[in-house]
């Protein structure tokens, strides 16, 4: 068997592996995907009138704030999602199965692969399901083409990639599963400190810049601009190359790291 056949065999058993033990405990996802799910309701029938009233600078809409937050809360489930990833990775360099896994004639970086195109997937059904929320709470993308839909799923998926490779690399960095929740928590802070909840221009000017070149704010632009006609500009660029950069930053680190032998 060559050396790619084996590598595609023993990742898709470690990809069944990471499935199963996400679907026999769906309590970590679960509760992950409940953060983006209440931030949305809490702000949008709670805060919803003030904060539209505020972007628009006119009478509060609460459907125009709606369109504006869900772009932003589809992107921290993302973030949320992956720190399921560092805690589970953190638990298998952690509980032993990665010292067995080493002594078997398999390819070594298929343990990674499992857990990042596991992770990845699920990521992807935890925004299908925030989605749905938003379109059942009124979200509505009427103006997008079909092109436009498949791009700004695109985004997503890169952005999930992204993000999943750093926490593979939290995870494996992690003494155990607290510290790696603890270690991706940015991942989740973050786009609470990026445009999702308020245009950029409406923070105080020495803060500006730190939200508005982060990594959500550029992907967020991107995909208001994607879904509801708004402006790209540059965003779209700078998603890419973003993502791009994560993502490879995320691959090196965590294939290093997992390389190493164990002391």
């Amino acid at each position: 068997m060559s050396s790619l056949s084996l590598a595609v065999r023993d990742s898709s058993t470690m990809l069944r592996r990471n499935l199963l033990h996400a679907r026999r405990y769906p309590s970590m996802t679960l509760n992950l995907l409940l953060t983006p799910i209440v931030l949305l309701l809490l702000f949008v029938y709670i805060f919803g009138d003030v904060m539209s009233a505020g972007i628009g600078g006119g009478g509060a809409d609460r459907s125009e704030y709606i369109a504006y937050l869900v772009p932003g809360i589809l992107l921290m489930t993302i973030g949320s999602t992956t720190i399921g990833t560092a805690v589970s990775v953190s638990n298998d360099m952690t509980e032993g199965i990665i010292a067995r896994f080493r002594t078997l004639a398999i390819h070594r970086g298929s343990v990674l692969i499992g857990h990042v195109i596991g992770s990845v997937l699920q990521a992807l059904i935890s925004v299908v399901l925030v989605g749905a929320v938003g379109v059942a709470i009124g979200f509505r993308s009427t103006d997008a083409t079909f092109l436009e839909w498949i791009a700004a799923f695109g985004l997503l998926a890169l952005f999930a990639l992204a993000l999943t490779w750093i926490a593979v690399g939290m995870g494996l960095i992690s003494p155990n599963a607290e510290a790696a929740g603890n270690n991706a928590m940015p991942l989740i802070f973050l786009p609470l400190v990026s445009s999702t909840f308020v245009p950029i221009d409406a923070m105080p000017g020495w803060f500006q810049p730190i939200a508005e070149y982060q990594p959500f704010t550029p992907a967020i632009e991107t995909l208001r601009g994607l879904l509801l006609g708004t402006e790209i500009g540059y965003n779209g660029w700078l998603a890419v190359l973003w993502c791009l950069g994560l993502a490879v930053l995320g691959y090196f680190w965590s294939t290093s790291t997992f390389k190493r032998d164990p002391k």
